[in-house]
């Protein structure tokens, strides 16, 4: 029940950053910064309403999904796709978070990592199946070279 809730955290941490941002004109920074002091707040004005797991890792599971929320408009505008990336996130935050101890960064790496996995959906929809880069930019510089011409 805790990790569902985690989750759902994450999803939602992520969608909120992201509104702030972009309709509320808070900018990406202060739209991060404003989530993760509400969850911080709540955590530390109701420490006994949660769970000792939940006080302890709803705060990092917040506030790292919010990065990617800052995510720019042009990149990714789909709620959907955002909230899924937060739960992504959420998936790396709570199996590999012991890997990233002792080192600075580790929630933003974690959020890079799971905003890219959400951007190549659309890739693995392609019917062709999985491609790789190389495949991608090959076919690119055929395109570009038959344009030329």
């Amino acid at each position: 029940m805790t990790h569902w809730i985690l989750f759902l955290a994450g999803g939602f941490s992520s969608i909120i950053t992201f509104v702030l941002q972009v309709n509320f004109k808070q900018g990406a920074v202060r739209a991060s910064a404003l989530v993760g002091v509400l969850v911080g707040a709540f955590v530390l004005i109701f420490p006994n309403l949660l769970s000792p797991y939940l006080t302890e890792n709803l705060p990092l599971v917040c506030f790292g999904a919010s990065f990617i929320g800052m995510v720019s408009s042009k990149v990714l505008s789909n709620y959907f796709l955002i909230g899924i990336s937060g739960m992504v996130f959420t998936f790396i935050f709570l199996n590999t978070s012991s890997y990233f101890e002792g080192f600075g960064g580790g929630l933003g790496s974690a959020a890079c990592i799971a905003l890219l996995v959400t951007l190549s959906f659309p890739i693995l929809r392609k019917k062709r199946g999985i491609s790789n880069g190389l495949i991608q930019l090959r076919d690119q510089m055929r395109s570009r070279i038959k344009n030329r011409k």
